[in-house]
């Protein structure tokens, strides 16, 4: 597992929930006026957007948790002496 891809599929994963879920989650009791069109096309909209980029974010994960770790770089310059 590569923790730091991990850590940053993590950290997509929570930008999308604060961008978009609002956006996405049903109401409670449900809308009470009929949404108008263009409404209806915004909210398909964000619905396709939240969509396509959770499945993104899902592939990181997925490839996060079976990737070997990256090895440690070398140290800096100014550390080798």
């Amino acid at each position: 597992m590569d923790p730091q891809r991990l850590k940053d599929a993590y950290q997509q994963l929570q930008l999308l929930d604060d961008r978009l879920t609002h956006k996405v989650r049903p109401r409670p009791g449900g809308a009470l006026v009929r949404p108008s069109q263009e409404m209806l096309e915004q909210q398909l909209r964000d619905l396709a957007t939240y969509t396509v980029e959770l499945k993104e974010i899902l592939q990181e994960l997925f490839q996060a948790i079976a990737s070997a770790p990256k090895p440690p770089g070398p140290p800096p310059a100014d550390k080798m002496t």
